[in-house]
């Protein structure tokens, strides 16, 4: 414990706004939409003006997804909690509208349904769920005209006798495996985007338990189907140019007989939001002497990095000037060894790392909680609220006592200030949802759902790299 004084600073980062349409800047996600319309509506082709949809599920399930996509794309009126949604039509929201085709919908037929529900194994069934609804996507994907955005309007009841199993392999000992992301593995075969849409959300009423308010499952749904179909709903603002965002972040191999071996993801972003996906090579971490944080050997780090850093060349033809590399973990020697190496032609970096905290609470002598933004130096500790009220919108949407990051790790050329600032600006880049704001940076919010999505993607097999296969 600490009995020399600390000095305390206390500072308020500004709410980073967002682009939209013509340029046009706002706070809010949801506002500067329905003032502006979405970023690239004025960007050409990157702006889909129709987007053909195509559905799998019962006849039923189907009919009522489709009710429920019609109605809200007409727009959704909101309450003192919840903004209302503008639509999704060719004349409002997000100036884009749906296609529907007869031929874009795969039935899964009684007889399909019956044929799962007696298979006794929760394995078998799992196994027989995933390569049915496979085998419709392939279907869809071999159209002459193949949809650009696939709905799984799957019925509750295969959601909720196959949505999850535990099973013991022989290989890989106890396994758990998810519905939603085996699914998302096996559509990126035949590059297709998709969402699930439950019955429960599409059939609730005003009354429903359990079910979000209708205008924030369409903010949500329809904002990432924009990007999912190549719009870009809006972008960051006041992030430097040339700059490639690195989120890294491990997952453990299948299998409990697999606790030590794991895998190192990158999640990697231009200044303009575009994102990454890239899986790395496996490595050995002795959890029992090391603790639950692994780190990387030289050679995995340089090797993920480097590979980062292709990509980043092959999509925007062009090197980056400068890299952030965000971790939730300190960097050991040889990973900052490995990293060095792969940074060597890069002119300017940052390694950064950061993880929520409650070793510390700060309070204010205010109605309200702590502001989203404040930055509070104690020391040589930084924290960040990226969490808290927000006074842009006079209101606390977060409903928990807010938690700081603490920045327990940095090297680079930036000043600590202009590092964290930048995570402020990265919280706001979630286009799975139409939120304000995160606890986390892009680069490090999908970190677990991406990893749980590469088990399912074989070992022998390149999992597509573009963000929307993963959201």
């Amino acid at each position: 414990m600490r009995t020399d004084p600390v000095a305390v600073r206390c500072e308020y980062f500004n709410e980073p706004p967002l682009q939209f349409a013509s340029d046009r800047l706002h706070l809010c996600p949801k506002r500067g939409i329905s003032l502006f319309g979405p970023r690239s509506l004025d960007m050409g082709k990157r702006h889909p003006e129709t987007i053909r949809v195509g559905f799998i599920g019962t006849g039923e399930s189907v009919e009522s997804a489709l009710g429920w996509l019609d109605s809200c794309s007409a727009g959704v009126v909101g309450d003192e909690k919840n903004y209302r949604f503008p639509g999704f039509k060719s004349d409002r929201g997000f100036f884009s509208q749906l296609a529907f085709e007869n031929e874009t919908v795969e039935k899964l037929t009684i007889s399909e349904l019956e044929s799962i529900g007696k298979i006794r194994s929760k394995r078998e069934r799992f196994e027989a769920t995933v390569e049915l609804i496979g085998d419709k996507l392939r279907l869809l994907a071999q159209r002459d005209r193949p949809p650009e955005y696939i709905v799984l309007a799957l019925p509750g009841s295969l959601v909720r006798a196959s949505g999850k199993v535990d099973y013991f392999d022989k290989q890989y000992g106890q396994v758990h495996r998810d519905l939603r992301r085996a699914t998302k593995a096996v559509a990126m075969k035949y590059r297709l985007p998709t969402q699930i849409l439950l019955q429960r959300t599409t059939e609730a009423s005003s009354q429903s338990r359990n079910v979000d308010h209708r205008s924030k499952c369409a903010w949500n749904f329809f904002t990432a189907l924009y990007y999912k179909s190549g719009g870009i709903p809006w972008m960051p603002y006041g992030l430097n140019d040339g700059t490639c965002y690195v989120g890294i972040s491990f997952h453990r191999v299948t299998g409990s007989r697999s606790t030590s071996y794991f895998t190192g993801l990158a999640q990697a972003f231009d200044e303009q939001g575009n994102g990454l996906v890239l899986r790395g090579q496996d490595f050995v971490w002795d959890v029992s002497k090391h603790g639950n944080s692994p780190h990387m050997p030289a050679q995995v780090a340089e090797e993920l990095v480097s590979l980062a850093l292709k990509r980043y060349r092959d999509e925007l033809k062009q090197s980056p000037r400068r890299v952030v590399i965000h971790k939730t973990s300190e960097y050991w020697p040889d990973e900052r060894e490995g990293l060095r190496v792969a940074l060597k032609g890069v002119n300017q970096f940052d390694l950064v790392a950061v993880r929520s905290t409650e070793d510390v609470r700060l309070l204010r002598e205010a109605r309200y909680p702590i502001l989203r933004g404040s930055y509070i130096a104690m020391g040589d500790m930084h924290l960040l609220y990226t969490t808290g009220y927000i006074s842009a919108l006079q209101a606390f949407p977060h409903g928990h006592v807010p938690v700081p990051l603490k920045l327990t790790d940095h090297v680079g050329d930036s000043s600590i200030k202009d590092v964290l600032r930048e995570l402020m600006v990265l919280t706001k880049m979630n286009w799975n949802s139409s939120n304000f704001g995160g606890a986390l940076p892009i680069t490090l919010r999908f970190a677990g759902l991406v990893g749980e999505i590469m088990k399912e993607v074989p070992p022998n097999v390149d999992p597509l790299p573009q963000f929307k296969y993963y959201m």
